[in-house]
């Protein structure tokens, strides 16, 4: 099945949960991986999900959240590479955003 990238709360958390639970918010011990439940179909679901992504020229990120374009805060951007190469975002159901890695350029 091919991984949802939009960003959306919850949507392809199962598929990476064993490694975004390993993820820690810059500057802090604490967890990106967030708020975990399974919905009644037992799906585990999360606040970690892939997500499409770019890089202007300025460093600047901006990632799709919940359907949306959003500049991504540097604080919250992590130097690690996800283990896929893709664009992966934590954030809650209110769109705030714990932590973000970016992509390869075209993810």
């Amino acid at each position: 099945m091919a991984q949802d990238h939009s960003g959306h709360h919850g949507q392809g958390h199962a598929e990476n949960h064993d490694w975004y639970e390993k993820l820690k918010q810059p500057g802090s011990n604490a967890s990106c991986c967030n708020a975990q439940k399974k919905r009644p179909d037992g799906v585990l679901e999360g606040d970690c999900r892939p997500t499409r992504a770019y890089q202007k020229d300025d460093g600047m990120w901006y990632a799709l959240l919940n359907g949306r374009w959003v500049p991504v805060p540097p604080r919250v951007v992590l130097k690690d590479l996800s283990p896929d190469g893709n664009s992966h975002i934590c954030a809650g159901p209110s769109g705030v955003i714990f932590c973000f890695l970016g992509g390869s350029p075209k993810s």
